[in-house]
């Protein structure tokens, strides 16, 4: 039996997807209310014991992993909006402390963390990354990646106390969901012709390598490791242009340069204040669309020979002609 939290996000959904067709028997958390995922099988979700909690509930938890042997923990609160912090801060580092201190309860033998390269911390622009890059304090550190790294640090605690366990970090996960949450808002503004880009580079990944990649590791023996996933450094102006191709929409014209990355923050949160729709673009990935990252897969591809990550090409072309049929 395999728990996963955040079966209901994006990539919790696919890992769940992973799960059931090697299959394994999956247990997943859900929020009361939540709706399941569009973009997965109806008859997924169908075969997954599906639990009402989610990672702030300990006696929930407590319910939710009797009798299960391992651990996916996928739950997070993803954002760069200022008014998310203290959502961030009580799931990523409460609710991780929270799956951790219940799994070592319940005798869990293992547990794999999803985590994010935001964890490792702010890069020098032009730096190569690997898993041997340590946290540094910094201004520049955005709030969601010091919830993660301090997620990652609760994680490490349950290793030390005896969790066979693993984390991962993807890079900017991209793939066929829901356009109004997570990473995949790149495909959304691309499709709405948002006008901004930036030569800046950054790693992406398919989402169901991920998800791949999730359960090949939980099956291995590979303990107290960290694995960076990620597929392609490409620079934002690569990515929006082969999106708007997709789409078959005028690609962004507007660079952004420190200058007119201000103006645009301006214009765009008069936008929100006027329609309030949210922006893909805040202070913080502004700053980080400007610098250049480069993620090195190495090792994650030693450990599992034989796997290749999907261009970064396919995975755009593919994940647009899907939108494209879901919104006709």
């Amino acid at each position: 039996m395999v728990l996963v939290t955040g079966g209901t996000g994006f990539l919790g959904a696919y890992i769940i997807q992973d799960l059931v067709e090697k299959g394994y028997k999956v247990r997943a958390l859900r929020r009361e209310g939540s709706k399941l995922p569009f973009f997965v099988p109806a008859s997924i979700f169908s075969t997954v014991e599906w639990v009402e909690s989610d990672v702030l509930d300990v006696v929930g938890l407590d319910a939710a992993m009797e009798g299960v042997d391992t651990v996916i923990h996928a739950a997070a609160v993803v954002s760069f909006s200022p008014d998310m912090k203290k959502a961030m801060r009580q799931v990523n580092i409460e609710g991780t402390a929270n799956v951790v201190n219940v799994a070592l309860e319940k005798g869990v033998r293992r547990f794999v963390h999803i985590s994010s390269v935001a964890a490792l911390g702010r890069t020098r622009s032009g730096e190569t990354v690997t898993e041997k890059k340590e946290w540094t304090e910094t201004s520049l550190n955005s709030v969601y990646a010091i919830t993660k790294y301090k997620a990652e640090m609760e994680v490490w605690r349950g290793i030390a106390e005896g969790l066979e366990g693993l984390i991962l970090n993807p890079s900017i996960v991209l793939g066929y969901g829901d356009w109004n949450n997570s990473s995949n808002a790149i495909f959304k503004a691309v499709y709405n012709q948002f006008p901004w880009y930036t030569t800046g580079v950054n790693g992406f990944v398919y989402v169901k390598d991920v998800a791949r990649t999730t359960v090949l590791l939980m099956e291995s023996t590979i303990t107290g490791e960290r694995f960076i996933i990620n597929g392609d450094n490409w620079s934002y102006e690569k990515v929006f242009n082969t999106i708007a191709d997709a789409f078959g929409k005028r690609r962004p014209h507007r660079k952004v340069t420190p200058f007119l990355a201000l103006v645009a923050l301006i214009t765009e949160k008069v936008k929100y204040l006027v329609t309030g729709k949210k922006s893909l673009l805040t202070r913080e990935t502004a700053r980080a669309s400007q610098s250049e990252t480069y993620y090195v897969n190495e090792k994650i591809t030693t450990a599992l020979p034989g796997f290749q990550f999907t261009p970064l090409e396919t995975v755009i072309r593919e994940s647009a002609e899907q939108y494209l049929r879901h919104i006709g």
